[in-house]
C-alpha cells in the first residue's frame, strides 16, 4: 500500500493511509467502512472539506450541497475528497453574537486540519463569522486551502420593492413603532425578506467577508457575488475541488496568497464596496495568524485614497445580486486599476488584475466609474479615536447620514443590549436630541 513515487510519500496523508503493518491496516480499514476501494488509498492527495452548514446558521444551511459540488471536482481531478463538520456561527440565531465564537470556530477547525490526513482544504462559510473563523483556521495550519462562500440570498421583494435583510428589519421596527406599519404587514414583509438560501444579500459582514475572501486571493474570482442558488455557484465549487488538486501537487499555500500586498488590496477594496467595518476585526485577526503587519491605521490611510464605488444598501439603494449581474467584484478591481496590487497572486493560480483585464461592468448605476463614483475618495472606514474609544473605533462613513459625522453631545452608554432596550422606549429617560446612545463593546455585534 506503500506509494514509489517521492511527491506521493511526501503527502501528509500518506503517513495515515500509505503506512505499512498495524498502523495503515488500521486507517485503512476504519475508513473501508464507508464504502471507499481500494483506489482511494493509492498515494492520491486526500482533501478535506470543512462544512459549516447547519439548520440552526439559516445562511449556512445549503452548505452540504456545495459540498458534493467539490466533491465531484476533487473526484475528477484524481482526489479523495472527505467532508468534516465545523462550528456553524449564525450571526442571524445565535445570542448573543456570534462573535464570541469565531476563535472557537479557528481553533475548531485547525485543530481538525492538523489531526487528520489532510494534504488540502476546500473551506465553504456563509454567515458572517465562519468566513473569517476558516480563513484564520487556514492561516494557521498553512495547508493548501481555498475557499468557497455559500452566497447571496435573492433580493427581498415587498410590494414591487427591493428589500434588503438586516437593513430593512431595522426600518420595519422603526416604521412599526411609529404606526406607519401594521404589524400584520411586518409579519408578511419578513417572508418576502428571506426569501432564498443564502446569507444576508446587503453588504454586511457576510457579503463584505465573502468580498474579502476574493480579494485576499483566497476565493476564486466572481464567487463572492454569486447568489446562493445560482447554479454557477456550484459549478465554481466543482472547479475548486479541482483546483484544490492542483494546488496540493504545486504546493500552494495561504501563506503565499496572503501576503501584506493581499491585505492592501483588501482594504481597499473594502472602501470601494461600502464594506463592513467588522472587516477591520477580522482582517487584523487573519494577519495576526499570518505574522502579516497589519494595523488599525493602516485601514484609515489605504482607504483615503479610494472612493465608494458600489451604490449598495446600507451606503446605497441596490443589493447583491444586483452586485453580481452588474459585474461582480472583479469589475471593482477594474475600476479601481492602479491602486490595487494587481499582481497578488490568488487561489486560481492566475494573479488577482488577470479577471479584472476582461470584467465588463452591465450596470452603471450599481458600479460607478472611478471618475463618477457614489462618493468621493475617504468616505469608507475611518478610524477615530478618543475618550470613549481610546483604542479606537471604526465608522462606516459611506452608511452614514452627513449630519452625522460631526456631532457634539452627551453620550449616555449602556453595559449590553438588555440594559439597553430596558429603557430604550421609556418616555422619561434623560436624554435630548443631541445625547448619543453608546453601546459599551457591542461593535463586533
Amino acid at each position: 500500500m506503500t506509494s514509489t513515487d517521492e511527491n506521493e510519500s511526501d503527502r501528509r496523508s500518506t503517513h495515515w493511509f500509505g503506512a505499512s503493518g498495524r498502523s495503515g491496516m488500521l486507517y485503512r480499514s476504519w475508513m473501508r467502512n464507508q464504502g471507499f476501494s481500494d483506489e482511494v488509498f493509492d498515494g492520491r492527495p486526500v482533501i478535506g472539506i470543512a462544512v459549516s452548514g447547519s439548520e440552526l446558521a439559516p445562511c449556512n444551511a445549503h452548505l452540504s450541497r456545495v459540498a458534493e459540488s467539490v466533491k465531484r471536482g476533487v473526484w475528477q481531478a484524481g482526489g479523495f475528497p472527505l467532508e468534516f463538520p465545523v462550528m456553524a456561527l449564525g450571526e442571524t440565531v445565535l445570542r448573543p453574537t456570534a462573535m464570541l465564537y469565531r476563535n472557537l470556530l479557528a481553533m475548531e477547525a485547525e485543530e481538525l486540519m492538523r489531526a487528520n490526513p489532510l494534504d488540502g482544504v476546500v473551506l465553504l462559510s456563509g454567515c458572517d463569522k465562519t468566513t473569517p473563523g476558516l480563513l484564520m483556521a487556514a492561516a494557521s495550519t498553512d495547508l493548501p486551502a481555498l475557499m468557497i462562500t455559500g452566497g447571496p440570498m435573492l433580493n427581498g421583494k415587498f410590494r414591487g420593492e427591493d428589500i434588503g435583510s438586516g437593513t430593512h428589519v431595522w426600518k420595519f421596527e422603526e416604521e412599526v413603532r411609529a404606526g406607519r406599519m401594521t404589524e400584520a404587514d411586518c409579519s408578511f414583509a419578513e417572508s418576502c425578506m428571506s426569501r432564498s438560501n443564502g446569507h444576508c444579500m446587503t453588504m454586511g459582514t457576510a457579503s463584505t467577508m465573502a468580498c474579502m475572501a476574493e480579494a485576499l486571493g483566497m476565493q476564486p474570482a466572481y464567487a463572492a457575488t454569486w447568489p446562493a442558488v445560482d447554479a454557477r455557484r456550484y459549478a465554481a465549487a466543482q472547479r475548486s475541488g479541482r483546483r484544490i488538486v492542483e494546488m496540493v501537487e504545486q504546493d500552494v499555500r495561504p501563506s503565499s496568497i496572503m501576503t501584506r500586498e493581499a491585505f492592501e488590496n483588501a482594504i481597499r477594496i473594502n472602501a470601494a464596496i461600502g464594506g463592513s467595518t467588522n472587516a477591520v476585526i477580522h482582517l487584523l485577526a487573519i494577519a495576526g495568524r499570518l505574522g502579516v503587519d497589519l494595523s488599525l491605521d493602516d485601514f484609515d490611510v489605504l482607504a483615503r485614497e479610494v472612493p465608494t464605488l458600489l451604490d449598495l444598501m446600507p451606503s446605497g439603494r441596490f443589493l447583491m445580486e444586483d452586485f453580481c449581474y452588474a459585474g461582480g467584484l472583479p469589475a471593482v478591481v477594474a475600476e479601481l486599476g492602479g491602486l490595487l496590487h494587481a499582481d497578488a497572486p490568488t487561489v486560481t493560480g492566475e494573479p488577482l488584475g488577470a479577471a479584472a483585464r476582461t470584467a465588463e461592468c452591465h450596470n452603471r448605476e450599481v458600479i460607478r466609474p472611478i471618475d463618477d463614483p457614489l462618493q468621493p475618495a475617504g468616505t469608507g472606514t475611518a478610524v477615530l479615536r478618543g475618550n470613549l474609544a481610546p483604542s479606537g473605533a471604526v465608522v462606516k462613513q459611506s452608511a452614514a447620514s452627513p449630519h452625522l459625522l460631526v456631532h457634539r453631545g452627551r453620550a449616555l452608554v449602556f453595559d449590553s443590549p438588555e440594559e439597553y432596550y430596558a429603557v430604550a422606549d421609556d418616555p422619561e429617560l434623560d436624554v435630548d436630541a443631541d445625547t448619543v446612545l453608546v453601546l459599551r463593546n457591542c461593535g463586533p455585534a
